[in-house]
């Protein structure tokens, strides 16, 4: 199959579901050999959520080897996020063949990519008259329309969702002097000027003509936040959810990778920051596994290298409020399963402007005016002054005479605007290939068969791991007890009283095996001991005629399998 056979695809427009899904059925078509796709579940509303499978299946089938799972757009608007692992499953299918990284990547790896984790959010978002909500369309925590208050809605027509502003002396913002279109904060003691309150953009019902609140949403879930490790109620973490996995959209990814143990390293892309975040979102780095942290600051490293996206901790830099704690996705997958996951958000508006100097969630709270005019400048030059949308007159039912405008926070915050999607997708295929080619994998060294006598031989299967991490990956999964050693198998024939076991068991566990990657450097105190720790033999004593023929099998879950057959001669 040539490239040119692909699909054609665009990385400047977000796919609604049924495009989607014709999409990636097209790759599967194109590329038979290289990509299946399947629905891992279903979503609330009844959509299929598509997990597209990546391997060269002349080299195997995928489940015999090692994996890295990839997923987007648990986040109902970030919608950036599902074009991310569009462009990798890209990628990846017109490359091979050509490009010798992945080609060997597909030959010996698999890859899972799951490119909308939330297909009924994404599609709200996607509406002709969209809405914003965090995830799932299902009503949480109650099922009860307002009765009173502001439910932010696009009540103009225009596809958008932006600000209201009102004229208050009361208020809590003024027209910048630089630029009167900005609206900046009023200083502390400041009286005397022209003030406004801005809320969204919206209607209210049972307005008493004094008090405005605004709604939550409706569907008040974050799927993010339903995942086992760290669950806490509601009271404690808003959008938890029922109970852990209650939503189906988290259950069928729970159980996808529950059930595919051969996937060592994860990440999921989300929007918007530009950083890449490592584990753990629940502890400091004082108190990870070190061996653990280590791995994972390397390969952090290198994702900010090859990205241009800083690697930053989400405990020590990345927290909403200092008090708060962040679980979700990166916690289950490196916390109970022990495997490498990585949270990247993509895109960050203010360094687009020019703003270099910046702490990721701080600056949402107070920044100098100063970054909000580099801002409305890259606005009017680089965005046809469509990220800023300048103020105009609207009579609304409630409030009479407002201005709709300010910052288009779907289609330029959220989300890079279309021009410059593609640029950020592409920043992470190199970095996600990495990972993927380090993970651990059994190769079979040799087989031997040794005549004990006229009818008795001993049999050995010698395997090693090829990859750069160890079998288990993670010295957390060898805690959490989620990795085995390498298990033997002897397949004898059924049925064939002449063929038994001496000595060994049918199915044997053998030891963890290392990776190649040096546990200290040449120069440490005390030189490496473990020469070949990433190789492990399994040995049986077998009665039989000679001749008879004998499979032997080695499974590292991690690793992936192999197989060989032997002749007893």
């Amino acid at each position: 199959m040539t490239t040119s056979d692909a699909p054609k695809i665009r990385f400047d427009i977000f796919y609604k579901h049924d495009d989607l899904t014709r999409l990636l059925f097209e790759y599967a078509q194109a590329f038979p050999t290289l990509v299946a796709i399947r629905s891992i579940g279903k979503s609330y509303e009844g959509r299929d959520i598509w997990v597209a499978t990546l391997t060269n299946l002349a080299t195997g089938a995928a489940e015999d080897k090692p994996a890295f799972w990839a997923d987007g757009n648990i986040h109902a608007a970030e919608l950036t996020a599902s074009t991310a692992v569009l462009y990798f499953l890209n990628e990846l299918l017109i490359k091979h063949g050509s490009d010798a990284e992945i080609t060997e990547l597909l030959d010996t790896r698999a890859i899972y990519l799951c490119p909308r984790l939330n297909p009924d959010g994404a599609e709200l978002a996607l509406a002709d008259r969209p809405r914003h909500i965090r995830s799932s369309t299902r009503r949480y925590p109650f099922d009860e329309e307002p009765v009173d208050g502001l439910t932010a809605e696009d009540i103009d027509g225009d596809g958008r969702i932006l600000f209201m502003r009102i004229a208050d002396p009361h208020g809590t913002w003024k027209k910048c002097e630089q630029d009167p279109r900005l609206m900046v904060a009023r200083e502390p003691g400041e009286f005397g000027g022209e003030y406004f309150r801005l809320m969204p953009e919206g209607l209210i019902q049972n307005y008493d003509g004094l008090t405005i609140k605004v709604n939550s949403d409706l569907e008040g879930l974050d799927l993010n936040r339903n995942f086992p490790s760290g669950w806490r109620q509601e009271h404690e973490q808003v959008g938890a959810g029922d109970y852990p996995t209650s939503e189906p959209e988290v259950k069928s990814m729970v159980d996808f990778i529950v059930a595919h143990r051969n996937i060592g390293a994860a990440i999921s892309y989300h929007t918007h920051s530009g950083v890449i975040l490592r584990p753990m979102g629940t502890q400091s780095d004082d108190d990870m596994i070190p061996e653990d942290l280590w791995s994972i600051k390397r390969f952090s490293e290198i994702g900010a290298r090859l990205s241009g996206y800083p690697a930053i901790s989400i405990w020590h830099d990345f927290k909403y409020h200092p008090k708060d704690v962040i679980s979700g996705t990166q916690d289950w997958v490196y916390e109970h399963l022990g495997v490498l996951f990585w949270v990247v958000e993509i895109w960050a508006p203010n360094k687009e402007a020019g703003i270099a100097d910046y702490k990721w969630i701080d600056w949402y709270r107070e920044h100098p005016v100063e970054d909000d005019l580099k801002l409305i400048k890259w606005s009017d030059e680089h965005c046809a002054g469509q990220a800023h949308v300048d103020w105009k007159p609207f009579m609304h039912p409630q409030l009479g005479q407002v201005e709709i405008g300010g910052w288009d926070k779907m289609n330029y915050w959220r989300n890079p605007p279309p021009n410059l999607r593609e640029r950020e997708a592409a920043r992470f295929p190199k970095w996600m290939t990495t990972i993927a080619l380090s993970l651990p994998r059994l190769e079979l060294l040799r087989t031997e068969v040794r005549a004990l006598g006229p009818d008795t031989w001993r049999v050995r299967i010698a395997v090693a791991n090829s990859g750069w991490l160890p079998a288990y990956v993670t010295k957390r999964a060898l805690a959490r007890k989620t990795v085995r050693g390498v298990m033997f198998e002897i397949h004898l024939p059924d049925n064939d009283r002449s063929v038994a076991l001496v000595s060994g068991k049918p199915r044997m566990e053998g030891p963890q095996l290392e990776g190649h990657a040096p546990k200290n450097s040449l120069n440490a105190f005390l030189p490496s001991k473990e020469i070949t720790a990433d190789r492990a033999v399994g040995e049986w004593v077998v009665r039989a005629p000679q001749g008879t023929r004998l499979a032997l099998s080695a499974r590292a879950e991690r690793a992936g399998a192999v197989r060989a057959e032997v002749i007893l001669d």
